[in-house]
């Protein structure tokens, strides 16, 4: 087979691979907990999403990104989330977009021109708030397991607000709703609610809007809630959560072109 090119994001909850070929068409993807050994966990997907591409000579070129990034032994070049992110959004959107990414341990809002250059961004660092980590806590604090909560959400008849964006005051402020006998549907939304006023906070949500990250995949309602929130449409890409790992892999691509 023609040469191919793999993209590795190794994020503090989970590493994806994808794997694309010389016209930048998605070979493979693969996801798994990125666990406490980064550098095995990203070799184990790019070996999984071989055999499921059924390649066996190795990539061409392998780029890195993600909290994890500087962990993968075999990647010849490095790039930021925002850059990865952007770029894989907006190959697969096509126009100018202003993309959400909401990951386990940050949020980040990229405004990308027609032509897909960066014009700006704001990302999230300084707590868990309104990221994915927040949403697991919510998830123990009411005995649930994460895959529950966007059921939920969505069959909730009201919103039970939470006042706190923190995430250690919001397990308090849970437990106080429970205590008082308010739906566990109810206070689900609300955690979704948060996570949303926490991103729109974070800059205007201009243009056409693109929600990307395994949040988002996991959790069709917060989309539901974004678009409720800004009054318009949001488009979601095909396969969210592995935006970033596409990015690295087309900018490995292009690396190797070069």
């Amino acid at each position: 087979m023609s040469a191919f090119f793999c993209g590795v994001d190794i994020g503090a909850s989970a590493t994806k691979v994808v794997l694309v070929d010389g016209d930048g068409n998605a070979l493979a993807r693969v996801v798994r907990p990125s666990g406490v050994d980064y550098a095995a966990t990203a070799s184990n997907c790019l070996k999984l999403a071989m055999q499921d591409a059924g390649l066996v000579d190795q990539p061409a070129f392998t780029v890195s990104t993600g909290y994890g990034r500087e962990n993968v032994d075999f990647a010849g070049e490095t790039r930021t989330e925002i850059h990865c992110h952007g770029l894989g959004c907006f190959h697969l959107v096509g126009r100018a977009v202003t993309v959400i990414d909401i990951g386990g341990q940050d949020n980040k809002v990229i405004h990308l021109g027609d032509d897909g250059r960066r014009l700006e961004f704001k990302m999230n660092r300084k707590c868990a708030a309104g990221t994915g980590a927040f949403i697991e806590e919510v998830a123990l604090r009411l005995g649930l397991q994460v895959g529950e909560l966007d059921a939920l959400a969505g069959a909730a008849d009201r919103t039970v607000k939470l006042g706190s964006f923190c995430t250690v005051f919001s397990k308090t402020e849970i437990l106080s709703h429970l205590r008082n006998g308010e739906p566990v549907e109810g206070i689900v939304r609300g955690a979704f609610e948060s996570v949303v006023e926490r991103i729109v906070e974070m800059d205007p949500l201009d243009g056409l809007v693109a929600a990307t990250g395994g949040v988002v995949a996991h959790n069709p309602t917060i989309v539901e809630i974004i678009k409720a929130r800004i009054g318009r449409e949001v488009i979601v890409p095909e396969a969210p959560q592995f935006t970033g790992a596409l990015g690295a892999a087309l900018t490995a691509r292009s690396l190797a072109s070069n």
